[in-house]
This record gives structure tokens, C-alpha cells and sequence, in this order.
């Protein structure tokens, strides 16, 4: 009997070319770890210091606005 993993490649072996994009997009999204990874220190910082109204805009919202037109 062969494994999910097994069967998954025997099926790919037989997907057109022309169809395997959606293959791999679906796989991308499924390879993703069930844990979102744990924010590094730095990061983690930001977000604190954004949580107690710190931090800045690159810009302004009247600049960014201004550059749509």
C-alpha cells in the first residue's frame, strides 16, 4: 500500500504540465506551518511600541493620497 506521499507524486506524474501551477499554488498554502513563527525581538518591539501609540507613518495619509493623482 502506498502512503498519502507516494500517491500524491504518482498523481502529480500525471497532471499536464499546463495544470500544475494550480498544483503549486495550492501546495505553497498547504506547506505552510499550522504555527505562525514567533515574531523576532526586534519586531516584537515595534509591534509594543505601536500598542502604546508610538512608532511613525512613512508618510503622510494627505502625501500618499496626493501621489494617486
Amino acid at each position: 500500500m502506498m502512503s498519502n506521499r507516494e500517491y500524491a507524486h504518482t498523481l502529480l506524474d500525471r497532471i499536464p504540465e499546463s495544470r500544475l501551477a494550480y498544483i503549486v499554488y495550492y501546495l505553497e498554502g498547504a506547506a505552510v506551518p499550522d504555527e505562525a513563527e514567533t515574531p523576532n525581538a526586534e519586531t516584537q518591539e515595534a509591534f509594543e511600541e505601536l500598542d502604546n501609540g508610538g512608532g511613525h507613518a512613512q508618510w503622510a495619509l494627505q502625501s500618499f493620497f496626493g501621489r494617486l493623482n
